[in-house]
């Protein structure tokens, strides 16, 4: 089942980064439940190998095209994110002190805080695109135009996948002219 689960998240991840058109730097924030993925609530059964699964599918992708992952942690800790030192840095986030669990900030926050050069723990953070899988509620950590993406991998295990892109604010009115490049 592992390899189906990180294959699964590489080919998703792959479709949203296409769909997303990032630039090195940018953040792409998911949020993961290993209860969802092996069929559970949310919540109730979280599993280290899935959580890793997901994350050997996904985070090579990201290293490869310089992007940040942003690592949600569960509501224990109020969904709070785990990322690098230096993407904290570059956008001025300030670091809280926290280190996620396996139950107290989920399995994929923890996999991510163990695999991350320099992680640090912020409450909020303001990303480009993101992959929610399993109904983690990822939409607070999104920009503020977020549109869907519609992949063709529907579950990660028996996890939904739902994912998004974002985009600047369109302003102006019916007069007003778009650069369709950036939307």
């Amino acid at each position: 089942m592992m390899d189906t689960v990180k294959q699964q998240a590489q080919q998703a991840m792959q479709e949203l980064l296409e769909a997303a058109r990032l630039q090195p730097g940018e953040i792409v924030v998911v949020g993961c439940s290993s209860s969802e993925i092996a069929g559970e609530k949310i919540g109730t059964h979280s599993n280290e190998a899935l959580a890793q699964a997901v994350l050997d599918g996904i985070y090579p992708l990201l290293q490869a095209r310089g992007l940040a992952l942003a690592a949600q942690c569960c509501e224990h800790l109020n969904r709070a994110i785990i990322i690098e030192r230096e993407t904290a840095e570059r956008y001025g986030l300030e670091p809280v002190n926290v280190v996620p669990q396996p139950k107290a900030g989920g399995s994929f926050a923890t996999a991510a805080y163990r695999r991350f050069a320099h992680p640090v723990a912020v409450e909020e953070v303001r990303a480009h695109c993101g992959m929610d899988i399993g109904g983690t509620l990822i939409g607070m950590h999104l920009r503020r135009v977020a549109v869907p993406v519609r992949i063709s991998v529907r579950k990660i295990g028996e996890a939904v996948v739902l994912c998004a892109r974002t985009r600047p604010k369109f302003i102006g009115g019916a007069r007003a002219v778009y650069d369709e490049t950036i939307s």
